[in-house]
Protein backbone atom coordinates (compact mmCIF):
# COMPACT_ATOMS: atom_id res chain seq x y z
CA UNK A 1 0.00 0.00 0.00
CA UNK A 2 1.25 3.42 -0.39
CA UNK A 3 3.28 4.93 2.47
CA UNK A 4 0.23 7.30 4.46
CA UNK A 5 2.01 10.55 3.99
CA UNK A 6 2.79 9.66 0.51
CA UNK A 7 -0.94 8.96 -0.31
CA UNK A 8 -2.45 12.28 1.76
CA UNK A 9 0.20 14.43 -0.24
CA UNK A 10 -0.27 12.63 -3.82
CA UNK A 11 -4.36 13.22 -3.37
CA UNK A 12 -4.03 16.47 -1.33
CA UNK A 13 -2.12 17.87 -4.36
CA UNK A 14 -4.38 15.90 -6.50
CA UNK A 15 -7.54 18.09 -5.14
CA UNK A 16 -5.74 21.21 -5.61
CA UNK A 17 -5.44 20.76 -9.27
CA UNK A 18 -9.26 19.20 -9.74
CA UNK A 19 -10.12 22.55 -7.78
CA UNK A 20 -8.19 24.43 -9.80
CA UNK A 21 -9.69 23.04 -13.23
CA UNK A 22 -12.88 23.42 -11.73
CA UNK A 23 -12.63 26.80 -11.02
CA UNK A 24 -11.78 27.55 -14.13
CA UNK A 25 -14.22 25.78 -15.94
CA UNK A 26 -16.98 27.32 -13.84
CA UNK A 27 -15.26 30.85 -14.78
CA UNK A 28 -14.66 30.46 -18.69
CA UNK A 29 -18.10 28.91 -18.93
CA UNK A 30 -19.86 31.20 -16.97
CA UNK A 31 -18.68 34.29 -19.36
CA UNK A 32 -19.11 32.34 -22.14
CA UNK A 33 -22.36 30.99 -21.80
CA UNK A 34 -23.92 34.83 -20.54
CA UNK A 35 -22.53 35.97 -23.94
CA UNK A 36 -24.00 33.51 -26.09
CA UNK A 37 -26.96 33.63 -24.41
CA UNK A 38 -27.48 37.20 -24.80
CA UNK A 39 -25.96 37.52 -28.22
CA UNK A 40 -28.23 34.78 -29.39
CA UNK A 41 -31.85 36.35 -28.46
CA UNK A 42 -30.33 39.62 -29.71
CA UNK A 43 -28.94 38.44 -32.89
CA UNK A 44 -31.89 36.26 -33.35
CA UNK A 45 -29.79 32.74 -33.91
CA UNK A 46 -31.32 29.75 -32.48
CA UNK A 47 -28.21 27.82 -32.83
CA UNK A 48 -26.07 30.32 -30.97
CA UNK A 49 -28.76 30.06 -28.29
CA UNK A 50 -28.11 26.09 -28.14
CA UNK A 51 -24.26 27.06 -28.00
CA UNK A 52 -25.25 29.01 -24.98
CA UNK A 53 -27.13 26.25 -23.39
CA UNK A 54 -24.42 23.94 -23.66
CA UNK A 55 -21.77 26.08 -22.23
CA UNK A 56 -24.51 26.45 -19.35
CA UNK A 57 -24.28 22.64 -18.84
CA UNK A 58 -20.95 23.18 -18.60
CA UNK A 59 -21.15 25.95 -15.46
CA UNK A 60 -23.29 23.09 -13.96
CA UNK A 61 -20.67 20.67 -14.34
CA UNK A 62 -17.75 22.65 -13.11
CA UNK A 63 -19.84 22.99 -9.76
CA UNK A 64 -20.54 19.51 -9.57
CA UNK A 65 -16.61 19.00 -10.20
CA UNK A 66 -16.38 21.10 -7.00
CA UNK A 67 -18.78 19.54 -4.89
CA UNK A 68 -17.01 16.32 -5.71
CA UNK A 69 -13.23 17.53 -5.20
CA UNK A 70 -14.79 18.17 -1.53
CA UNK A 71 -15.50 14.47 -1.10
CA UNK A 72 -13.04 12.41 -3.18
CA UNK A 73 -10.00 13.10 -0.32
CA UNK A 74 -12.27 12.44 2.48
CA UNK A 75 -10.56 9.29 4.58
CA UNK A 76 -12.21 5.71 4.34
CA UNK A 77 -15.14 5.31 7.02
CA UNK A 78 -17.34 2.11 8.61
CA UNK A 79 -19.92 3.13 5.69
CA UNK A 80 -17.03 3.24 2.58
CA UNK A 81 -14.06 0.91 3.60
CA UNK A 82 -12.69 1.93 -0.01
CA UNK A 83 -13.10 5.56 0.98
CA UNK A 84 -14.71 8.38 -1.39
CA UNK A 85 -12.63 8.05 -4.44
CA UNK A 86 -15.54 6.90 -6.61
CA UNK A 87 -17.68 10.41 -5.93
CA UNK A 88 -15.58 11.64 -8.82
CA UNK A 89 -16.86 8.84 -10.97
CA UNK A 90 -20.85 8.86 -9.33
CA UNK A 91 -20.51 12.85 -10.20
CA UNK A 92 -18.91 11.91 -13.93
CA UNK A 93 -22.59 10.02 -14.36
CA UNK A 94 -24.82 12.80 -12.67
CA UNK A 95 -22.85 15.22 -15.53
CA UNK A 96 -23.95 12.77 -18.48
CA UNK A 97 -27.98 13.39 -17.37
CA UNK A 98 -27.35 16.97 -17.05
CA UNK A 99 -25.57 17.05 -20.66
CA UNK A 100 -28.15 15.09 -22.29
CA UNK A 101 -30.85 16.79 -20.43
CA UNK A 102 -29.77 19.98 -21.89
CA UNK A 103 -29.48 18.52 -25.55
CA UNK A 104 -32.99 16.79 -25.86
CA UNK A 105 -34.40 20.20 -24.20
CA UNK A 106 -32.70 22.25 -26.95
CA UNK A 107 -34.20 19.43 -29.82
CA UNK A 108 -37.25 19.74 -28.75
CA UNK A 109 -37.22 23.59 -28.77
CA UNK A 110 -35.97 23.49 -32.28
CA UNK A 111 -38.53 20.89 -33.09
CA UNK A 112 -41.13 23.20 -32.08
CA UNK A 113 -39.70 26.09 -33.78
CA UNK A 114 -39.60 23.91 -37.36
CA UNK A 115 -43.14 22.55 -37.14
CA UNK A 116 -44.68 26.04 -36.54
CA UNK A 117 -43.23 27.35 -39.59
CA UNK A 118 -43.13 31.03 -38.54
CA UNK A 119 -41.64 33.41 -40.24
CA UNK A 120 -37.83 34.30 -38.84
CA UNK A 121 -35.33 37.21 -39.41
CA UNK A 122 -31.68 36.37 -40.36
CA UNK A 123 -29.28 36.02 -37.36
CA UNK A 124 -27.00 39.59 -36.83
CA UNK A 125 -23.59 39.79 -37.29
CA UNK A 126 -23.22 39.85 -33.51
CA UNK A 127 -23.79 35.91 -33.84
CA UNK A 128 -20.86 35.66 -36.09
CA UNK A 129 -19.01 37.37 -33.39
CA UNK A 130 -19.82 35.63 -30.38
CA UNK A 131 -19.39 32.17 -31.79
CA UNK A 132 -15.96 33.25 -33.15
CA UNK A 133 -14.90 34.33 -29.23
CA UNK A 134 -16.90 30.80 -28.15
CA UNK A 135 -14.07 28.82 -30.80
CA UNK A 136 -11.17 30.26 -29.23
CA UNK A 137 -12.49 30.44 -25.59
CA UNK A 138 -13.35 26.71 -25.52
CA UNK A 139 -10.04 25.61 -27.25
CA UNK A 140 -8.38 27.32 -23.95
CA UNK A 141 -10.63 25.90 -21.86
CA UNK A 142 -10.44 22.28 -23.27
CA UNK A 143 -6.76 22.69 -23.15
CA UNK A 144 -6.89 23.40 -19.68
CA UNK A 145 -8.99 20.54 -18.59
CA UNK A 146 -6.93 18.31 -20.65
CA UNK A 147 -3.28 19.02 -19.24
CA UNK A 148 -4.64 18.84 -15.99
CA UNK A 149 -7.33 15.86 -16.41
CA UNK A 150 -3.93 14.06 -17.38
CA UNK A 151 -1.70 15.54 -14.33
CA UNK A 152 -4.42 13.96 -12.00
CA UNK A 153 -5.18 11.07 -13.74
CA UNK A 154 -9.00 12.25 -13.44
CA UNK A 155 -11.51 10.63 -15.80
CA UNK A 156 -14.09 13.74 -14.34
CA UNK A 157 -11.74 16.03 -15.95
CA UNK A 158 -11.19 14.23 -18.99
CA UNK A 159 -14.64 13.79 -19.89
CA UNK A 160 -15.01 17.62 -19.56
CA UNK A 161 -11.98 18.07 -21.57
CA UNK A 162 -13.83 15.82 -24.39
CA UNK A 163 -17.35 17.74 -23.72
CA UNK A 164 -15.11 20.86 -24.25
CA UNK A 165 -13.31 19.39 -27.34
CA UNK A 166 -16.82 18.70 -28.58
CA UNK A 167 -17.87 22.31 -27.79
CA UNK A 168 -15.01 23.44 -29.80
CA UNK A 169 -16.36 21.72 -32.81
CA UNK A 170 -19.94 22.82 -31.97
CA UNK A 171 -18.99 26.20 -31.82
CA UNK A 172 -17.63 25.79 -35.10
CA UNK A 173 -20.25 24.37 -36.81
CA UNK A 174 -22.62 27.24 -35.11
CA UNK A 175 -19.89 29.91 -36.64
CA UNK A 176 -19.92 27.95 -40.42
CA UNK A 177 -24.21 27.78 -39.73
CA UNK A 178 -24.68 31.19 -39.07
CA UNK A 179 -21.93 32.89 -42.04
CA UNK A 180 -24.03 30.10 -44.26
CA UNK A 181 -27.71 31.21 -43.57
CA UNK A 182 -26.41 35.01 -43.52
CA UNK A 183 -25.04 34.61 -46.97
CA UNK A 184 -27.88 32.42 -48.85
CA UNK A 185 -30.31 34.46 -46.81
CA UNK A 186 -32.32 31.06 -45.63
CA UNK A 187 -33.46 31.59 -41.68
CA UNK A 188 -34.61 27.99 -41.56
CA UNK A 189 -30.95 26.52 -41.92
CA UNK A 190 -30.00 28.02 -38.22
CA UNK A 191 -33.35 25.99 -36.90
CA UNK A 192 -32.06 22.90 -38.33
CA UNK A 193 -28.29 23.18 -37.51
CA UNK A 194 -29.28 23.63 -33.80
CA UNK A 195 -31.21 20.45 -33.81
CA UNK A 196 -27.89 18.98 -35.30
CA UNK A 197 -26.15 20.80 -31.92
CA UNK A 198 -28.62 19.23 -30.09
CA UNK A 199 -28.33 15.50 -31.09
CA UNK A 200 -24.21 16.13 -30.95
CA UNK A 201 -25.36 17.18 -27.39
CA UNK A 202 -26.98 13.90 -27.03
CA UNK A 203 -24.09 11.83 -28.20
CA UNK A 204 -21.65 13.26 -25.95
CA UNK A 205 -23.66 12.48 -22.83
CA UNK A 206 -24.07 8.43 -23.76
CA UNK A 207 -20.46 8.50 -24.57
CA UNK A 208 -19.64 10.38 -20.83
CA UNK A 209 -21.92 8.25 -19.35
CA UNK A 210 -20.62 4.45 -21.18
CA UNK A 211 -17.60 5.52 -19.68
CA UNK A 212 -18.58 6.43 -16.33
CA UNK A 213 -20.44 3.37 -16.05
CA UNK A 214 -17.88 0.88 -17.18
CA UNK A 215 -15.85 2.28 -14.02
CA UNK A 216 -18.50 1.82 -11.63
CA UNK A 217 -19.27 -1.91 -13.29
CA UNK A 218 -15.21 -2.65 -13.18
CA UNK A 219 -15.53 -2.90 -16.54
CA UNK A 220 -13.37 -2.70 -19.63
CA UNK A 221 -10.28 -4.92 -18.67
CA UNK A 222 -7.11 -3.02 -19.70
CA UNK A 223 -4.77 -5.53 -21.23
CA UNK A 224 -1.93 -4.10 -20.45
CA UNK A 225 -2.58 -4.29 -16.84
CA UNK A 226 -3.49 -7.45 -16.20
CA UNK A 227 -0.22 -8.25 -18.77
CA UNK A 228 1.57 -6.59 -16.36
CA UNK A 229 0.21 -8.45 -13.40
CA UNK A 230 1.06 -12.13 -14.69
CA UNK A 231 4.63 -10.94 -15.85
CA UNK A 232 5.63 -10.02 -12.85
CA UNK A 233 3.95 -12.69 -11.10
CA UNK A 234 6.47 -14.98 -13.08
CA UNK A 235 9.69 -13.07 -12.68
CA UNK A 236 9.30 -13.90 -8.37
CA UNK A 237 10.78 -16.89 -7.78
CA UNK A 238 8.63 -19.59 -6.17
CA UNK A 239 5.37 -18.20 -7.48
CA UNK A 240 2.88 -19.32 -10.31
CA UNK A 241 0.26 -19.35 -11.89
CA UNK A 242 -1.81 -16.29 -10.94
CA UNK A 243 -5.34 -16.39 -11.59
CA UNK A 244 -8.91 -14.77 -10.50
CA UNK A 245 -6.96 -11.86 -10.72
CA UNK A 246 -9.02 -8.38 -11.19
CA UNK A 247 -7.73 -4.53 -11.57
CA UNK A 248 -10.59 -2.33 -10.11
CA UNK A 249 -10.23 1.43 -10.22
CA UNK A 250 -10.98 3.81 -7.62
CA UNK A 251 -10.57 7.46 -9.42
CA UNK A 252 -7.12 7.65 -10.27
CA UNK A 253 -5.79 4.46 -7.88
CA UNK A 254 -5.73 0.75 -8.86
CA UNK A 255 -6.83 -2.04 -6.45
CA UNK A 256 -5.81 -5.39 -7.46
CA UNK A 257 -6.46 -9.06 -6.55
CA UNK A 258 -5.08 -11.69 -7.86
CA UNK A 259 -3.97 -16.11 -6.31
CA UNK A 260 -1.29 -17.75 -6.71
CA UNK A 261 0.39 -21.23 -6.13
CA UNK A 262 3.81 -21.68 -4.67
CA UNK A 263 4.99 -24.91 -3.03
CA UNK A 264 2.54 -26.49 -0.76
CA UNK A 265 5.64 -27.93 2.06
CA UNK A 266 6.93 -23.95 1.99
CA UNK A 267 6.96 -22.59 5.55
CA UNK A 268 4.15 -19.75 6.24
CA UNK A 269 7.19 -16.86 6.57
CA UNK A 270 8.63 -18.19 3.46
CA UNK A 271 5.64 -18.15 1.51
CA UNK A 272 4.38 -14.44 2.59
CA UNK A 273 8.03 -13.44 1.24
CA UNK A 274 6.89 -14.63 -1.80
CA UNK A 275 4.20 -12.57 -1.45
CA UNK A 276 5.59 -9.31 -1.06
CA UNK A 277 7.89 -9.81 -3.59
CA UNK A 278 5.02 -10.15 -6.07
CA UNK A 279 3.32 -7.38 -4.66
CA UNK A 280 7.01 -5.07 -4.87
CA UNK A 281 6.85 -6.38 -8.68
CA UNK A 282 3.30 -5.17 -9.69
CA UNK A 283 4.45 -2.00 -7.72
CA UNK A 284 7.44 -1.79 -10.32
CA UNK A 285 4.95 -2.50 -13.63
CA UNK A 286 2.02 -0.50 -12.39
CA UNK A 287 1.97 3.24 -10.83
CA UNK A 288 -0.53 4.62 -9.01
CA UNK A 289 -1.39 1.21 -6.70
CA UNK A 290 -3.48 1.61 -3.84
CA UNK A 291 -4.05 -1.61 -2.36
CA UNK A 292 -2.79 -5.42 -3.53
CA UNK A 293 -3.91 -8.36 -2.03
CA UNK A 294 -2.72 -11.52 -2.63
CA UNK A 295 -4.02 -14.87 -1.85
CA UNK A 296 -1.68 -18.51 -1.75
CA UNK A 297 -2.71 -21.56 -2.38
CA UNK A 298 -0.71 -24.69 -2.87
CA UNK A 299 0.72 -25.95 -5.99
CA UNK A 300 -2.01 -27.16 -8.17
CA UNK A 301 -5.02 -26.03 -6.50
CA UNK A 302 -5.78 -23.02 -8.97
CA UNK A 303 -8.61 -24.91 -10.17
CA UNK A 304 -11.81 -23.14 -8.77
CA UNK A 305 -15.83 -23.14 -9.33
CA UNK A 306 -16.52 -19.52 -9.42
CA UNK A 307 -16.65 -17.55 -12.16
CA UNK A 308 -14.84 -14.65 -11.66
CA UNK A 309 -11.23 -12.69 -12.12
CA UNK A 310 -8.87 -13.37 -14.98
CA UNK A 311 -6.22 -16.32 -15.61
CA UNK A 312 -3.21 -16.43 -18.43
CA UNK A 313 -5.25 -19.45 -19.78
CA UNK A 314 -8.38 -17.92 -20.69
CA UNK A 315 -7.49 -14.08 -20.55
CA UNK A 316 -7.29 -13.01 -24.29
CA UNK A 317 -4.93 -9.87 -24.45
CA UNK A 318 -5.49 -7.41 -27.28
CA UNK A 319 -1.83 -6.07 -26.66
CA UNK A 320 0.91 -8.30 -27.93
CA UNK A 321 2.99 -9.77 -25.21
CA UNK A 322 5.88 -7.23 -25.29
CA UNK A 323 3.30 -4.60 -23.67
CA UNK A 324 3.08 -6.40 -20.48
CA UNK A 325 7.04 -5.33 -19.79
CA UNK A 326 5.92 -1.59 -20.32
CA UNK A 327 5.52 -0.24 -16.98
CA UNK A 328 1.55 1.13 -17.49
CA UNK A 329 -0.10 3.77 -15.21
CA UNK A 330 -3.33 5.58 -14.65
CA UNK A 331 -3.88 7.50 -17.80
CA UNK A 332 -2.30 10.90 -18.35
CA UNK A 333 0.70 9.98 -15.28
CA UNK A 334 3.95 10.25 -16.31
Amino acid sequence: MLGAVAYTARMTDRIIWIKRAALLSLAGNGLLAAAKLLAGFLAGSLAVIGDGIDSSTDVVISLVALIAAGFINKPSDREHPYGHSRAETTATTILSFVIFFAGAQLLLSSLHSLLENRARELPSSLAIWVSLVSVAGKLLLAWSQFAIGRRTSSAMLLANGKNMRNDVLMSATVLLGVLVTTLLRLPLIDTVLAMVVSLWVMKSAVGVFSEANDELMDGKADPVLYQAVFGAVHEVAGAANPHRVRVRKLASLYDIDLDIEVDGDLPVREAHEICQAVELAIKARIDNVYDIVVHIEPAGGGKHVEQFGLDEATFQADEPPAAAMVKPSAPGVP
